[in-house]
């Protein structure tokens, strides 16, 4: 058997247990095996075919690594829809432990205001968190 087809058999093989799994690890691995096949097919000795393999599955790698930290999940905030959004304070609770009832879409929440400032009934806060169903505002806009 030619080496060039052992390394195409090889890299199908790699290709397809890629789609089984989905991390991209193996895809990259067998395209370094199908650069081995072309630099096999080529005529190459097979000390270079494996270096061409390999340096393709290396720099595969690397860029799979790079585009899985640059999309990384954030905080846990990043899928809180109400995140950013105004709320306007109907009455204190309890001024002393900061919690009120807030209106919010159409309806009142418990809340817990964050910031020391003095606010007012009929003051907007803004969402800055959510503990259970207690709504974390403050005066100032969430960090970005």
């Amino acid at each position: 058997m030619e080496p060039y087809l052992v390394w195409i058999i090889a890299a199908f093989a790699l290709v397809t247990i890629e789609l089984l799994t989905g991390t991209f690890h193996l895809l990259v691995i067998g395209v370094g095996a199908f650069a081995g096949a072309a630099v096999a097919w080529a005529g190459g000795a097979f000390l270079t075919q494996a270096i061409g393999a390999c340096a393709v599955a290396l720099v595969g790698t690397w860029l799979v690594n790079r585009w899985h930290r640059a999309h990384r999940p954030g905080s846990v905030n990043d899928n809180f829809l109400d995140f950013g959004q105004p709320v306007v304070l109907e009455s204190w609770v309890d001024a002393g432990s900061r919690t009120a009832r807030v209106k919010y879409r159409g309806t009142t929440w418990d809340a817990r205001v964050a910031s020391e400032a003095n606010v007012e009934p009929g003051e907007t806060l803004i969402i800055n968190g959510q503990d259970g169903s207690t709504l974390l505002v403050g005066t100032a806009p969430p960090p970005k």
